[in-house]
C-alpha cells in the first residue's frame, strides 16, 4: 500500500472532518435548513453537527451543502487527508483592483491574533478542555482560510506584475 493510501486518518483528522461538517451546516443556515436542503432527517444532520457523534456526512449531502454555501469546507479537509489542497479557479482571475494585498494581510493578522487570544485563554490553566480545543480549532480554521486568501491575492499580484512587464 502506498504512503498516500495510508493517510493519517487519526482522531485528529476525524475531529477536523467533524469541525468542517459543523462549519458547513452553520454556513447553510443550521441544522433545520441543512436537513431541508439534503432531504435528510433533522436528527441525522444533528449527528453530523455533533462533534462527539461518530456519524460522518454522506457524499451527496456534502456536495449539496457545499454547493449551497459555495464553500468546499469538507472537500478541503478530505483533500488534506490525502496530502492535497484544492484551489478555486475563479480566484485566479481576480483583477488587480479586487486583489488588495493590504486588506488580505490585515485580515490574516487579525485571524492570527484571534487564534493567539483563544489559545492563551485555553492554556492559562495549563490544560485544554475539549470545548477549548474546539474553539481553538475554529480559530485555526478561520486562520487557514485567511492565509489561503492572502496567498491567492499575493499570487495574483505576482501575475499582474508579470503581465504588465514589471517582472
Amino acid at each position: 500500500m502506498s504512503e498516500l493510501m495510508r493517510a493519517p486518518f487519526s482522531d485528529a483528522w476525524f475531529h477536523r472532518l467533524k469541525a468542517a461538517q459543523k462549519d458547513l451546516i452553520k454556513r447553510c443556515g443550521g441544522i433545520d435548513r441543512a436537513a431541508e436542503l439534503t432531504s435528510v432527517s433533522r436528527s441525522q444532520v444533528g449527528r453530523w453537527n455533533n462533534p462527539g457523534d461518530p456519524d460522518l456526512i454522506t457524499l451527496p449531502a456534502m456536495l449539496m451543502l457545499e454547493a449551497e454555501c459555495e464553500a468546499p469546507l469538507v472537500t478541503a479537509v478530505l483533500a488534506g487527508i490525502n496530502g492535497r489542497r484544492i484551489a478555486d479557479p475563479d480566484e485566479a482571475s481576480l483583477s488587480g483592483a479586487s486583489a488588495c494585498v493590504l486588506s488580505a494581510h490585515a485580515a490574516t493578522i487579525t485571524k492570527a491574533s484571534e487564534l493567539m487570544s483563544v489559545g492563551a485563554q485555553a492554556l492559562a490553566d495549563g490544560k485544554v478542555s475539549p470545548a477549548e480545543a474546539a474553539e481553538m480549532d475554529r480559530a485555526c480554521s478561520l486562520l487557514d482560510r485567511s492565509v489561503a486568501d492572502l496567498r491567492m491575492v499575493l499570487s495574483n499580484a505576482k501575475v499582474l506584475h508579470v503581465v504588465n512587464g514589471d517582472a
